[in-house]
C-alpha cells in the first residue's frame, strides 16, 4: 500500500489513540461498570458522572475539567452529539422564545432582562440580541452570559468580539454556579434560558429551584437539552452513534476520548421528557401544554415553564 495513503493517520491524535491502554467503553459496559461502582460508594452523597458513581463534591470539579478540555472545540463537539443539527435547534429555540419587547406592537415597551445560563460560548446569547434588535426592533433588551466555567466564558468573550455587542451594556458575563446564583436579585429575570447545559448540573433540582427564585412573576424558563429519542429502530441507530462513534471521533479529531465519552453517557442518564417536565412542575413553574416539544424525534427538547403571577 502506498505510503501517501497511510501518512494521513499518522498524526499524534492516531498514535495516541492506538497507544492507548485503557479499553473503550460500549452502552452494555458502561452500564455494567455504573452498576458495579454503585456497590462501592456507599459512604457520603454520590451523584453520576455519566455512567460513573462519584461524591457529589467531586462532581463539578469533573465536569469543569471536560468543559476546560473541550471549551475551544465546543462547536465541533455539539457537531457530533447532534448529527450537525444544533443550530437548527439553537435558531428553533430562540424564535420559539420570541425575546424582546416591540415598541411597534402598541404596548408599553419594556427592555427584557435575559439570563442564560450554561452559555459560556454565548451562542444563545448572541442569538437572544440578534432576535430582540432584527425581529422585535428593541435596542434595550440585556442578556447575561452565566457559566461556572471560566475557560467558556473566555471563549463566549472571544467570540463576542466579532458581535455587534462587544463593549456592549446588552451583553454581560457572570462566573457562577447554576444551583447558587447568589448575586442575582429575587423576582429580577424576565427569561431564563439553558441550552445543552441543565444535564452537567450536581444538583438540578436546586438549579430550578435558584430559577425560580430569581425570575419575575409570568417570567419563563425555557431549556433546551439531549433527551430520549422515540422510535425502537431511531433510537438503537442514535445509540451506536452516540457510544461508538462520537467518542472514536473525539479522540481522532480533538485528542480527547474520555471528554467525549462522558458526554454521551451524560445523555443517557439524563430524565425523559416527562421525567424532567415534572420536576420542573416540583418547584412551582406552570406548565404549557403537555411541557416540552420534542426535536427530531426527541434527540432533543424544549421545556418550558412560567413563573405564576402573584
Amino acid at each position: 500500500m502506498s505510503t501517501k495513503l497511510l501518512k494521513p493517520l499518522n498524526t499524534p491524535h492516531v498514535r495516541q489513540f492506538l497507544r492507548r491502554d485503557q479499553p473503550f467503553r460500549c452502552l452494555s459496559c458502561s452500564i455494567r461498570l455504573a452498576n458495579e461502582q454503585a456497590t462501592q460508594t456507599q459512604d457520603g452523597r454520590t451523584t453520576h458522572f455519566g455512567f460513573q458513581q462519584v461524591p457529589e463534591s467531586a462532581k463539578e470539579s469533573r465536569v469543569g475539567a471536560v468543559f476546560s478540555s473541550v471549551a475551544s472545540s465546543y462547536d465541533t463537539m455539539n457537531d457530533l452529539m447532534s448529527l450537525g443539527i444544533h443550530r437548527l435547534w439553537k435558531d428553533h429555540f430562540v424564535r420559539s422564545l420570541n425575546p424582546g419587547s416591540n415598541p411597534t406592537s402598541g404596548n408599553t415597551a419594556r427592555p427584557w432582562t435575559i439570563l442564560d445560563v450554561a452559555g459560556g460560548t454565548g451562542d444563545i446569547a448572541f442569538r437572544m440580541l440578534d432576535h430582540t434588535s432584527i425581529v422585535n426592533n428593541d435596542h434595550q433588551s440585556k442578556v447575561m452570559v452565566s457559566d461556572i466555567n471560566p475557560e467558556m466564558l473566555k471563549e463566549g468573550k472571544k467570540r463576542s468580539l466579532e458581535t455587534q455587542y462587544a463593549g456592549s451594556e446588552r451583553l454581560s458575563f457572570l462566573e457562577a454556579n447554576a444551583e447558587k446564583l447568589s448575586l442575582i436579585d429575587n423576582d429580577s429575570i424576565d427569561l431564563y434560558t439553558v441550552a445543552f447545559g441543565i444535564r452537567n448540573f450536581t444538583n438540578k433540582q436546586a438549579a430550578l429551584n435558584e430559577a425560580f427564585r430569581i425570575l419575575k412573576p409570568g417570567g419563563v424558563f425555557a431549556c433546551l437539552e439531549f433527551s430520549k429519542v422515540k422510535g425502537r429502530i431511531f433510537n438503537s441507530f442514535y445509540k451506536r452513534w452516540s457510544f461508538g462513534a462520537i467518542p472514536l471521533i473525539g479522540q481522532l479529531v480533538a485528542g480527547d476520548r474520555d471528554s467525549y465519552q462522558y458526554l454521551v453517557e451524560s445523555i443517557e442518564q439524563f430524565p425523559n421528557q416527562s421525567e424532567f417536565r415534572d420536576m420542573i412542575r416540583h418547584e412551582g413553574f406552570m406548565i404549557p401544554g403537555n411541557g416540552w416539544k420534542d426535536l427530531t424525534g426527541g434527540i432533543a427538547a424544549i421545556h418550558k415553564g412560567v413563573k405564576p403571577l402573584k
